[in-house]
């Protein structure tokens, strides 16, 4: 869940990809789990304030040389990573290469304006009215210029309003789909020009984190049997009969067979790299974009290798690759740390957080809530940090919240608001008796998560044996395909779904995630209080009732048991010792969020 790329979070763990509070499965374990935040527009953007974490490389030229990256052994899984199924961290770590938005977040999650692509600014409080401009000479990759019908096309994409008479069948199948409420009138400007505004229907707290630049208008107009100018004629009219190819071709026109790239002729970037190469099961390669508008990209290639956890370190150590993301493992610290200059290491805390999230789809066991307070009076969630998370961050302890993280200010004021302190000791003859009352011993307890994933099966044989004494069937349902289209996740077969949320910093995020029919919200949750609370938080400027109603959410998903959190990943990566400008993040893009200015020392 980027955190909220659209401003929404991103699934670490799952295949997807979160902001400050959830929106995509995310974590320092990566492994296809990780979601982000659905609201954000990725970025590239050019080199800033020293703050911004970039580089100022100037004038460059771009080296003829590749660098060789892992970040997971996901498959790589489309050119379009903004449907549901697709919005994953390591999905997202290609693609947001090719992709620029008007904004990027630092090192430190403070966001930044990527001035390559253009300028925004507010011109109005009320009504909120903020006015994009894109550079001038900012075009795709095939050389057409990119234009507000681009923009009005990125809002027709989170536009549920845009259907087939129902928002339960929205003709987009986007990760974000509220921004047809939230913008009505969608961008202002001629179609082929390069200014738009954009008028909120209410204050919006993230509304710099929108995004208003996705996939080429252009290339789905021609796909689907229209101009341009039709095409955005059709999307502000809400004609959408007319937008019936439009809507397929975006759900599935890009989806391809792995190893097999979509014809470059529909498949143009808008930034610093593109697709050049795909192997199934072994690596995708980019290819610097020659008519990119920007900074060039400091090398040619770079080459996204998919490995496991288990294997990055060797292949690090043999040269097989240059920088990798791994899970952080006090085993794994360890290794690097005997690779002594050869290597360079990069920890630091994350907006990813550790949880167990219930399924609350009809039928399944985890739908009463005293199961849920049984599971969480067992789950060993001290033990689980003592023992996989402090030997790499000593100051880790277990996070009682959703919204905030243990290292910012407001997090034990939050907590001591919504929290009693009920599930920090595990409670086996609590649990016992609660079983025992609701004739429920033996219930089986199916946990899932992306295999193979070191650490989370080892949060699972911790679950299980704890849990397993309190009267439950534990069963450790790790898959490599637990996130993937049609996988368990994805059909309900699971009571709980072990993943990680990486954020970014996006006010609203949890909404993606919480609110009834979102799509991020995967076991089915619901409460109109929460809903409330959000559409409260999320309409307002005021940083006292967004404080206020964080309050409220936290105590009412604890009250109902919604999940589980855990603890925030420790950030952990490495990179050989000739690779320079390989910087650390908070963020959910992880390491390879300035990817485009890494460079082999000469």
């Amino acid at each position: 869940m980027r955190f909220q790329r659209v401003s929404k979070a991103v699934a670490v763990g799952a295949a997807l990809a979160l902001a400050l509070s959830a929106c995509a499965p995310g974590g320092g374990d990566t492994g296809a789990d990780a979601s982000k935040d659905a609201n954000t527009g990725g970025g590239n953007g050019s080199a800033e304030a020293a703050n911004s974490g970039k580089a100022d490389l100037g004038d460059i030229t771009t080296a003829d040389d590749t660098i060789n990256v892992t970040v997971g052994a996901p498959e790589f899984i489309s050119y379009n990573g903004f449907t549901p199924n697709t919005y994953s961290t390591y999905n997202s770590a290609i693609v947001d290469r090719m992709f620029a938005g008007f904004s990027y977040f630092g090192t430190d999650g403070t966001l930044y304006p990527n001035e390559a692509l253009g300028s925004y600014e507010k011109v109005s409080d009320d009504p909120l009215t903020i006015k994009y401009t894109i550079a001038e000479d900012a075009k795709w990759s095939d050389g057409t210029p990119i234009t507000v019908a681009d923009s009005v096309f990125a809002w027709a994409v989170q536009n549920l309003n845009l259907n087939e008479g129902s928002k339960e069948k929205p003709l987009f199948n986007s990760v974000s789909v509220d921004l047809g409420d939230t913008v009505p009138e969608g961008p202002q400007g001629d179609w082929d020009g390069k200014e738009f505004t954009v008028e909120f229907a209410e204050p919006d707290p993230d509304w710099a984190l929108q995004t208003w630049m996705l996939h080429p208008a252009h290339v789905v107009a021609e796909e689907s049997g229209m101009s341009t100018e039709e095409l955005v004629s059709a999307i502000r009219a809400g004609e959408s009969d007319k937008l019936k190819k439009a809507a397929d071709f975006w759900n599935e026109g890009w989806m391809t067979d792995p190893g097999k790239l979509p014809d470059e002729k529909i498949s143009p970037v808008s930034g610093p790299y593109k697709l050049g190469s795909w192997k199934a099961g072994e690596s995708v390669t980019l290819v610097a974009n020659e008519n990119y508008y920007g900074p060039a990209p400091a090398t040619k290639e770079l080459t996204f290798r998919f490995l496991e956890d288990a294997s990055m370190v060797q292949a690090l150590q043999n040269k097989d690759v240059d920088v990798i993301n791994p899970q952080p493992t006090v085993d794994t610290l360890a290794q690097l740390e005997n690779l002594g200059d050869a290597v360079a290491i990069q920890k630091g805390d994350t907006l990813t957080w550790e949880h167990l999230d219930f399924n609350f789809a009809e039928g399944n066991a985890m739908t009463n809530l005293e199961l849920r307070k049984a599971f969480a009076m067992c789950v060993p969630r001290q033990q689980i940090v003592d023992n996989l998370v402090k030997p790499l961050n000593p100051d880790a302890i277990v996070m009682n919240a959703r919204e905030v993280f243990p290292f910012q200010d407001n997090y034990q004021e939050v907590v001591d608001a919504s929290y009693d302190g009920r599930y920090d000791e595990v409670d086996i003859e609590g649990a016992k008796k609660i079983l025992e009352e609701q004739d429920a011993v033996g219930t089986e307890v199916r946990i899932g998560y992306s295999a193979p994933n070191e650490r989370r099966a080892n949060e699972v044989s911790a679950i299980k044996s704890s849990c397993d004494e309190a009267g439950f069937k534990i069963v450790d349902s790790g898959s490599a395909d637990f996130f993937s289209p049609n996988g368990a996740q994805d059909r309900g077969d699971y009571e709980v779904a072990l993943f990680a949320w990486a954020g970014s910093g996006q006010i609203t995020s949890g909404q993606n995630i919480y609110a009834t029919g979102k799509p991020q919200n995967f076991g089915q949750y619901s409460n109109p209080e929460v809903d409330a609370a959000w559409e409260t938080l999320a309409s307002s400027l005021d940083p006292a009732v967004h404080a206020e109603q964080t309050k409220k959410i936290e105590k009412l998903l604890w009250d109902d048991l919604f999940g589980i959190p855990v603890f925030a990943h420790p950030g952990l990566s490495a990179s050989g010792s000739d690779i320079q400008n390989v910087r650390h993040t908070a963020t959910q893009d992880q390491i390879v969020w300035n990817a485009e200015q890494w460079v082999r020392a000469e």
